[in-house]
């Protein structure tokens, strides 16, 4: 798969760390020594924990060397490993396990969870954030395109991801850890300045699994077919601009 693209992914990086800001102030007072950033991306995560805690050892995991590399350049006084998420294993048991917006790419989070929580120093928080939007129509639409004729037999290799597990099932894998949970959703509601702007949003993210099956002049026309059919689902306001709901699963785990 290619690798990520900062620069794209940093045209909403406002949107993008509001609710790693959110889920960041249900901790922050908390007294932490080591925090692990797990899914960095370019930084910005990373930069909201060194804000609250500018005396810790931070370290900033990801499995892109162009996020790690732009992460890097951002924050030299932090840490930054390559590694892939689903194996890492911190060097010193850390005070925050921090992940936004990472987890859900990953799956098997009955037994990732676990793994990360066993992780911890005593009495250490992990600390989620995922989009939980699949059924959304910004990826409905993704599928009905590439269920199109035009596009099916070059989709044919296409990994769906797994819709995220339902609220009691991570309540229980958390609570079954010896942790104690707080879980919660939000809904954001994100002012787009047209449906192309939806479309630039999830070239960096969610379309990146479409996309890496196309040759590099195609994927401006699958880009364009899926624009068509956002305009269906995201009626223009009265002000010009289209809103695009993006619901948001947050999950608080304070090992006890």
């Amino acid at each position: 798969m290619a690798d990520w693209n900062p620069e794209l992914y940093r045209r909403f990086e406002a949107e993008r760390t509001r609710p790693a800001a959110e889920l960041l102030a249900r901790i922050a007072n908390r007294p932490v020594r080591r925090a692990a950033d797990l899914g960095c991306g370019s930084g910005n995560s990373t930069d909201l924990l060194l804000q609250t805690w500018p005396q810790a050892d931070i370290c900033g995991i990801d499995n892109s060397p162009a996020m790690i590399a732009a992460a890097q350049q951002r924050l030299p006084q932090c840490r930054f490993v390559e590694a892939d998420l689903i194996r890492w294993q911190a060097d010193a048991p850390p005070d925050l396990i921090f992940a936004n917006a990472s987890l859900q790419w990953t799956g098997n989070h009955e037994r990732l969870l676990p793994r990360l929580l066993a992780q911890l120093a005593p009495n250490g928080v992990l600390a989620v954030q995922m989009p939980d939007n699949l059924e959304e129509p910004a990826h409905r639409l993704m599928r009905e395109t590439a269920a199109q004729p035009r596009w099916r037999q070059a989709m044919a290799a296409l990994q769906n991801r797994d819709a995220l597990p339902d609220v009691s099932a991570y309540y229980d894998i958390l609570t079954r850890s010896g942790c104690r949970a707080d879980i919660w959703r939000t809904t954001y509601y994100h002012v787009m300045p047209s449906v192309k702007h939806i479309t630039e949003w999830f070239q960096s993210t969610a379309l990146r699994p479409f996309l890496n099956l196309l040759e590099p002049h195609d994927q401006q026309y699958f880009l364009a077919d899926y624009t068509d059919a956002l305009h269906q689902a995201y009626p223009v306001q009265a002000d010009g601009c289209v809103l695009l709901p993006f619901p948001r699963l947050f999950i608080v785990a304070e090992k006890i």
